[in-house]
């Protein structure tokens, strides 16, 4: 009987060891409140301007050997990153709406799909020559 009890506690042990060790290489890491959002992104009249990272500067509720870490700039890589990326900045401030779905339409593409029958996209024209 001290067997099987003993069996039947390791894999327990072993599911706790495993949470401590996913939460050590994750850090167990929580931002900090009032992160920054997208809202950081600023838009000129015609191009996506990138936030200043000074301002996205947060203080560091971690220590390292009971040292305070330095300030980060939280956000700052990811939010220049997207507004670089912004095929049409004034989505920022004016974002297009989305039209209602026609179940017609995909549904044919669906069928023309399942029969090999696609239709290739047309890149002649895009949304800027508009």
């Amino acid at each position: 009987m001290k067997h099987a009890h003993r069996s039947t506690r390791y894999p327990a042990l072993a599911v706790l060891l495993a949470l401590a060790l996913a939460c050590g290489l994750s850090g167990c890491f929580q931002p900090p409140r009032n992160m920054p959002n997208d809202t950081v992104i600023d838009y000129d009249g015609h191009n996506a301007v990138p936030p200043d990272c000074d301002a996205l500067t947060r203080a560091s509720l971690l220590t390292d050997a009971g040292r305070r870490r330095p300030a980060m700039q939280w956000g700052c890589a990811t939010y220049t990153n997207l507004a670089a990326q912004l095929a049409h900045p004034a989505d920022i401030v004016a974002p297009q709406t989305l039209g209602p779905a026609n179940g017609a339409t995909a549904a044919s593409a669906m069928r023309r799909y399942e029969t090999g029958r696609v239709i290739p996209l047309d890149t002649s024209s895009s949304r800027e020559s508009k």
